[in-house]
């Protein structure tokens, strides 16, 4: 069993990043529909916000990252439509993101992609909101879409909602939900809430603890308790392999709240790192992730085109590119307003489908997954379409 709150790793420092809350939002900067109008028979000059100057450790890499699977998806289309990709370095500091962004549109940038982190990406998005330019960025933080700002990374509701409708059409419709007391943990409690208020399920319970070992470890007779009192078919954890998972998946089988008669659920993924897929309590366990087979194939191309694997959020940057090419390829002038940008049918991704909301956040198609024999195996695979399963 690996350590509890270690030095959370590379991945888990990208997300808790992302969900830092903030005082001035963008969210009531552009009106619903806004944006620019382009000329679909020349170049379209795209901003790319990314970190690469950061101090921060990783940071240089993901950049490079994001900035390689742009120019494959500019390559993936083919020509038909032309995309003029301009590289602005953000330092990962919220000021020059906002800076990087004003200059990039006085250089004539009709769209911007990034930049990562919340607060850089609720700056770029205030800085801009005046000149009638929408941003994708690649934060996961739905504290700052809206507006001018939409957010490309997977949120907690797309997790949240996923996870709960498979569960009460599995029958699984009393859950407690758990949940750590740090930022992470209330977004992603708050999200398990809502997901549960729009579905069949019910919230049976609810249990909190603070970020220790000993809080854990507390925490887990007043859980048993919950399910017992309530009836509960199931938990739902907000804890995260770098956190309170492992510790949780070896203490509630020990207690008596056994997995084969009560199904736990996660909302972070549970096979990164590959470690987790050895725990006894994992065993069985539901989570969500991007679709396998989509996500391989991109990884497989990219590390072809560049020698090694992406980063774990490189494709955001493919997305983004992906969606901005599929409107203007379709020859209208309005291609990059909120109206386009927010099209119901939505669009192919490197992980499979997704949309923009008019509200800013996104909603894509995920796979639910269990663990079994220390293997992943998708028992309910990701939607193709916005009419399919999980929709």
């Amino acid at each position: 069993m690996f350590a509890v709150f270690s030095t959370p790793r590379k991945v888990a420092l990208y997300f808790m990043a992302l969900v830092s809350l903030l005082v001035l939002s963008a969210c009531d900067t552009l009106p619903g529909g806004g944006g620019p109008t382009i000329n679909t028979n020349a170049p379209v000059p795209v901003a790319l916000l990314v970190p690469r100057s950061s101090a921060q450790s990783g940071d240089s890499v993901l950049a490079q990252s994001l900035e390689n699977a742009a120019r494959l998806a500019i390559a993936d289309l083919g020509g038909t439509v032309q995309i003029d990709l301009r590289v602005y370095d953000t330092g990962g500091n919220a000021s020059t993101a906002a800076a990087q962004a004003t200059q990039a549109v006085n250089d004539g940038a009709r769209i911007i992609l990034g930049p990562v982190y919340a607060e850089s990406a609720n700056a770029v998005g205030l800085a801009v909101r005046g000149q009638n330019v929408n941003v994708l960025s690649f934060s996961n933080n739905a504290s700052i879409a809206g507006g001018n700002v939409f957010v490309l990374g997977p949120t907690f509701d797309n997790s949240a909602e996923r996870l709960t409708q498979f569960a009460a059409r599995q029958g699984k419709r009393s859950i407690v939900l758990v949940h750590g007391t740090d930022l992470s943990g209330q977004l992603g409690a708050a999200a398990i809430q809502r997901a549960i208020s729009g579905s069949s399920a019910r919230l049976a319970g609810t249990v909190a603890y603070d970020l220790s070992q000993q809080a854990v470890i507390g925490a887990v007779p007043r859980i048993k308790s919950a399910v017992e009192s309530s009836g509960a078919d199931s938990i739902f954890l907000t804890s995260t392999t770098a956190g309170a998972l492992p510790l949780f998946t070896q203490l509630l089988p020990e207690s008596g709240v056994s997995p084969a008669t009560t199904q736990y659920i996660g909302l972070t993924r549970w096979d990164i790192p590959s470690q987790t897929l050895a725990l006894p309590g994992a065993q069985g366990g539901w989570f969500a992730l991007p679709d396998p087979s989509r996500s391989q194939q991109f990884v497989s191309r990219y590390s072809a085109a560049y020698g090694a694997a992406p980063h774990p959020i490189g494709g955001l940057a493919y997305d983004g590119i992906a969606a901005i090419g599929a409107l203007v390829g379709a020859g209208k002038s309005d291609a990059l307003t909120g109206a386009a940008l927010t099209q119901g049918a939505g669009f192919q991704g490197v992980n499979g489908i997704f949309r923009l909301r008019p509200d800013g956040t996104n909603q894509r198609g995920l796979a639910v997954a269990t663990i079994q024999n220390k293997q992943v195996v998708v028992i309910d695979p990701a939607p193709t379409s916005f009419s399919g399963a999980g929709f």
